[in-house]
């Protein structure tokens, strides 16, 4: 264990609003590479997977010694270098005696100390990945725990919607969809046997695109998750939906998940706004149509399309009002991909339950992370909210994978007393730019577009690389001051017909994405899209032509 250099500094903006009766304070900021998943241990310890690991490990370890609500014992754990790709480590869960935590690849365990909870002996690997070299678009391994000790991870789908090549537009998905073999659904596993592989677990339940919010119910022992929803409905068939509708779906489907479950990906996804599980266009629908949906499990609540829901958390202690206990908190990380209408989440959530049983509302519990509302890109949000984990003593704490900061939450009010008229200011907060259903006309943050390559680019590409061309700082890279955009223009121009997946640099920061090919645009398309991204963001390159793409697309093809 190595110590580690944190910052304590203040930045604006950070003021969480709270029902009545709960305060937060910073418990540490400025943690490097930002924070995904937390655990705390019996006696207080906060242990805080890190989104990419540092030279020194991939989980901090925090203490609050002197007991003034701030980290003073700042220290680290893990593999040194330890094996990912992008920014999907994750997973910080205390489970009988071992503190597991995972990068995309492997599940890992250590041994904690019985007295001073402190990790002692070897790292043992639980979990390996045994298609390490498949691409992934969704491999984080969140991991969730029974009461027979038993171990659920989540292999996510390689894709977005079974397509090949990826997220083509008006390409039909694969049927039936081979990925369903060994991803997209949940593994059940022994959480005490070493060295397994993904045939050593058993499946559990299919269907399930991408799943980082996990957790196992203890009060009425069933699992639950919140998955992320598919992507791209109008940049992949801008002959069935609109903007508006791929802003808003499909939903982030909240789950109650039994042995065998199928919930319908990717053949089917869920829309909240008419309250149906519906025929994704992949494989014939068109926005209505249900068909084969009616055989899949539907969700208990369809949140908002593009939350990303990033942790699940049920609380079962009584430091705050009897209203809280036996519910579940969920951290909605925000989107990326909602242009021309707000980025839309950036807040953590409460499902209430009752007699055991989850309702079908939902409240806001945390929120001011962004700082700013609207929010037009996601790199304008000065924090987004990522990882939840209570302490024996009453706090909650809530990580963010922007800063690296982490909050501590307390109840102070009466908790007898506590009533709606509590939670009504967060109720309010439902009519925000960033949390409301967008008006489809008057909503629209980019009116007036001039440019044909402007309309084209917020159409194509800032889906990702968002409408000020910054990326998200996350899995989608800068296209502002890059040679990537302002150099070889044969090589941009590949990229768009082409696409691109691995690791690439840009400005000093590693990428391991996809990008996929785009040869459905036209040399016209093609050209007035580059030449505004090489004129435009402060970027001073000349324009591209038509008939360079023309070339370009010539030259491709005649290499085949």
């Amino acid at each position: 264990m190595l110590s580690l250099n944190c910052t304590h500094q203040q930045h604006p903006s950070s003021e969480l609003f709270l029902p009545n009766g709960f305060t937060a304070k910073v418990f540490v900021d400025s943690l490097v590479t930002g924070v995904r998943h937390l655990s705390v241990s019996d006696n207080g310890i906060v242990y805080a997977k890190l989104k990419r690991p540092s030279p020194q490990g991939s989980v901090v370890m925090l203490m609050d010694q002197n007991k003034d609500g701030k980290a003073d014992s700042i220290s680290m754990m893990g593999h040194h270098g330890e094996q990912q790709r992008g920014n999907y480590s994750t997973a910080s869960h205390i489970y009988n005696g071992y503190l597991y935590f995972s990068s995309q690849l492997k599940v890992y365990r250590q041994k904690l100390d019985s007295v001073t909870q402190l990790p002692i002996g070897d790292i043992e690997t639980v979990l390996i990945d045994d298609h390490p070299h498949r691409s992934h678009e969704h491999i984080a391994k969140p991991l969730a725990f029974d009461d027979s000790g038993n171990m659920y991870v989540p292999f996510g789908a390689p894709s977005n919607n079974c397509q090949s090549p990826k997220r083509t537009p008006l390409k039909s998905g694969e049927d039936p969809c081979i990925e369903l073999i060994d991803h997209g659904g949940i593994w059940k596993f022994d959480a005490n046997q070493l060295n397994q592989t993904q045939e050593s677990g058993q499946l559990f339940a299919s269907g399930l695109r991408s799943i980082v919010a996990l957790d196992w119910n203890p009060e009425n022992k069933k699992l639950y998750a919140v998955m992320h929803g598919r992507d791209d409905l109008k940049r992949l068939w801008p002959d069935r939906y609109s903007s508006w509708q791929s802003a808003l779906l499909p939903s982030e489907e909240f789950l109650e998940i039994q042995q065998g479950d199928h919930f319908g990906w990717p053949y089917c996804y869920y829309d909240q706004l008419i309250h149906k599980k519906v025929l994704a266009p992949e494989y014939g629908g068109d926005g209505e149509k249900v068909d084969r949906c009616s055989h899949y499990n539907n969700p208990i609540i369809g949140f908002p399309g593009h939350w990303a829901p990033n942790d699940l958390v049920f609380y079962n202690n009584h430091d705050f009002p009897s209203y809280y206990h036996g519910g579940a908190f969920v951290a909605f990380h925000g989107s990326t991909n909602r242009a021309p209408y707000s980025q839309s989440g950036y807040f953590v959530g409460f499902i209430p339950f009752e007699n055991g049983e989850p309702t079908e509302e939902y409240d806001l519990f945390a929120d001011g992370f962004a700082g700013v509302s609207p929010i037009v890109n996601a790199s304008d949000a000065l924090y987004r909210p990522m990882g939840i984990a209570f302490s024996n003593d009453g706090k909650m704490y809530i990580g963010d994978t922007n800063q690296g900061r982490i909050w501590q939450i307390e109840y102070t009010g009466n908790r007898h007393s506590y009533s709606p008229k509590d939670r009504k200011k967060m109720k309010d907060r439902f009519a925000l730019a960033h949390i409301r259903t967008p008006d489809m006309n008057h909503d629209i943050l980019h009116e007036g577009l001039e440019l044909a390559g402007k309309q084209k680019f917020n159409l194509y590409c800032a889906t990702c690389h968002q409408p000020n061309a910054q990326g998200d700082g996350n899995r989608f890279p800068t296209l502002v001051g890059t040679d990537w955009v302002t150099g070889d223009k044969k090589r941009l121009v590949k990229i768009i017909l082409q696409g691109m997946e691995g690791p690439i640099e840009v400005n000093g920061k590693t990428f391991n994405g996809i990008m996929p090919p785009n040869e459905f645009l036209s040399d016209q398309d093609v050209a007035e899209i580059l030449t505004y991204l090489r004129t435009h963001f402060g970027n001073q390159a000349s324009p591209i032509t038509s008939d360079e793409v023309y070339n370009i697309r010539h030259d491709l093809h005649s290499e085949l």
